[in-house]
């Protein structure tokens, strides 16, 4: 199926809905539904819903505050308090079940008090490649995903966000920071603020992909590969490795690997 064909598809699949509460971040994918949404629905049958908390970066969710208004849509900001999740805090496989749960509940009450009909995410194709524990919790509350069921993929996605002129077209992907940890290793929220603090490090410094990885004592930097050089200017590397060790680091590493989404996926405890 040609790209036109899956966007009309996708716009198909939404006026059907009528009305919708869209889980909300600011990303590529749900920035991207949230914009073709409003298109066919109109602002007044769709609500942004955007979860905050220790896992979800200061400037991400200024983004999204901006994006909301730049396509004139209510956005409802809610707490989460996934933290308080015993299975989410002690880090287990299912993480990403808890996290989802818990959002999803809050898009359900909210699409109930609103008496509107939908509840969407924006998981696409590519996500079923993954280890994605959150699409269980979807299907238990009935959150559909329309850019999966179109069947787009990131790429087309990326394709259509910049004919629609969206800035986040080639925005890069960004997962929440409790993804830092292994798998076993509790989350806390001064272990998230350790780890968001040297990532905001290579986000002032101009990086574009990236990840801090937290083992214990050690940092575990993961850059795109053509990004790797520029670290290795001593001006850059010895004021990193600074900011590395006043966030609470003890050792600074880097790996050769290169950056790579799910790389927490690779060891399983």
């Amino acid at each position: 199926m040609t790209v036109a064909r899956k966007y009309e598809r996708l716009q198909t699949l939404l006026k059907e809905m009528e009305s919708a509460v869209i889980a909300f971040s600011g990303g590529v994918d749900s920035t991207f539904l949230l914009r073709v949404a409003v298109n066919v629905l109109g602002p007044e049958k769709v609500v942004a819903l955007t979860a905050t908390s220790p896992t979800y970066p200061e400037h991400e969710f200024e983004e999204s505050r901006a994006l909301a208004a730049a396509f004139g849509v209510r956005q409802v900001v809610i707490e989460s308090n996934e933290l308080d999740i015993p299975g989410f805090a002690r880090n287990d496989r299912r993480r990403c079940y808890h996290c989802k749960k818990e959002l999803f509940t809050l898009c359900r009450d909210k699409a109930r008090e609103l008496g509107y009909r939908a509840i969407l995410d924006g998981s696409n194709l590519d996500d079923l490649k993954d280890f994605r524990p959150g699409r269980e919790a979807a299907e238990e509350l009935e959150v559909r995903s329309p850019l999966l069921e179109a069947g787009l993929t990131k790429e087309e996605i990326r394709q259509l966000s910049r004919e629609l002129n969206l800035p986040t077209w080639d925005k890069q992907p960004f997962a929440c920071l409790s993804s830092r940890f292994p798998y076993g290793t509790e989350i806390t929220p001064e272990r998230l603020v350790q780890v968001g603090r040297c990532e905001t490090f290579l986000r002032r410094h101009r990086f574009h992909n990236y990840r801090v990885r937290y083992h214990g004592e050690t940092a575990r930097i993961e850059l795109a590969p053509g990004e790797i050089p520029r670290l290795l200017d001593d001006t850059l590397r010895l004021a990193l490795v600074e900011e590395f060790k006043g966030a609470g680091f003890t050792y600074v590493a880097l790996d050769l690997e290169g950056y790579r989404t799910g790389s927490m996926n690779e060891v399983t405890p």
